[in-house]
């Protein structure tokens, strides 16, 4: 088992190499000439395909456009397209994180916080208090945000929204409260220093990263300090710990069958399309926060079958608008998707 990269550094990810030995990688067969032949399938990017993909951007300002946005005009925005998955004022709903946990600097001091000696509160970790750099936010909401239209916003809107999730954090850029008046630009991005840009051990940060990892796991002073034991390591007797206040009578009782319920016996079949549409598509067809049209909604959907259904198993299959080529399910045969647009049709009308 090899524990170190090709280039002889030490593996930090947890991962290991099991080199292929008598036929076998660790405790399974390889077919030791599939790996000596040579892959003549695709080509190498050019200089400017390289480019077109290298759009992130990097806590040095590398990658960071020039443009301007406003809280008021990043208010606006996030009530348009972000405040039906991350809640009023960034508070969060449901599975989708929240934005903020109140003053960035306040919350910042949470992270050290333990849950033991009867304090039940944990780090409060939201992009304020626990972001490294603002810059990770820039380029998430640019490149994957709002989620059904990703690359969708000019980056005059990506700046007012950054804008609004640094003032609902209560953030300072060069001392000045970022508030509802405030424009950011690229100018006072880069000026942005986060409460917790100091708060990660080891240091992961910048293109060192990596290796003030290893410096840091090769100094045991670090950690793991006190005497290793590996057996008879309680002296006395061992306490006992046991559940103070403990639940036992349960409503409905507790039960280990996993059956799903009988279906009735005169129930009708569901349609074909109707559990793939919950599954893929009824994030945006849901409801019309993301401009999507609302299942369901007769005159909203009017015009759109009057188009007729060949048009709509079109649009469905290659995008439209906002709508990414089967709503962003790429796994959906065409048939699938001609389905799912069968039962939004017929529950429409």
């Amino acid at each position: 088992v090899k524990k170190e990269y090709a280039n002889g550094k030490k593996v930090i990810d947890g991962g290991v190499t099991y080199p292929i030995v008598n036929g076998k990688t660790g405790a399974y067969a390889a077919n030791e000439k599939a790996h000596s032949v040579k892959i003549a399938y695709g080509k190498t990017a050019t200089a400017n395909e390289q480019k077109a993909w290298d759009i992130d951007v990097m806590p040095d300002g590398t990658g960071l456009p020039e443009g301007s946005g406003s809280v008021e005009d990043g208010d606006e925005l996030y009530e348009e397209k972000c405040v039906s998955c991350h809640g009023d004022f960034g508070a969060g709903s449901g599975s989708y994180p929240k934005l903020t946990a109140g003053n960035a600097y306040e919350m910042q001091k949470t992270m050290k916080n333990q849950r033991v000696g009867g304090n039940d509160e944990g780090p409060k970790r939201t992009f304020g208090s626990y972001w490294q750099h603002a810059s990770t936010l820039w380029w998430y909401i640019k490149t994957g945000m709002p989620h059904p239209a990703p690359m969708s916003l000019s980056n005059d809107e990506v700046y007012a929204l950054s804008a609004y999730i640094l003032s609902i954090n209560e953030i300072k850029i060069d001392g000045e409260l970022v508030e509802d008046e405030y424009v950011l630009n690229r100018e006072k991005f880069l000026k942005i220093e986060m409460p917790n840009k100091d708060g990660f051990v080891p240091n992961i940060d910048g293109q060192k990263g990596p290796d003030d990892v290893r410096a840091f796991y090769n100094d045991v002073t670090n950690y793991g300090n006190g005497t290793r034991c590996m057996k008879d390591c309680v002296e006395g007797k061992p306490k006992i710990q046991k559940i103070k206040m403990a639940i036992s009578d349960f409503t409905p009782p507790l039960s280990n069958e996993k059956s799903l319920p009988a279906k009735p016996k005169d129930a009708k079949p569901a349609h074909p399309g109707k559990e793939l549409y919950d599954k893929k598509c009824s994030l945006c067809h849901a409801t019309d926060a993301m401009g999507a049209p609302v299942v369901g909604n007769k005159k909203s959907w009017a015009k759109r079958i009057a188009q007729g259904k060949d048009t709509l198993y079109k649009n469905a299959i290659n995008g439209k608008n906002g709508m990414p080529p089967k709503g962003g399910a790429m796994n959906l045969s065409d048939n699938e998707v001609k389905e799912i647009v069968n039962y939004m049709v017929e529950t429409s009308k």
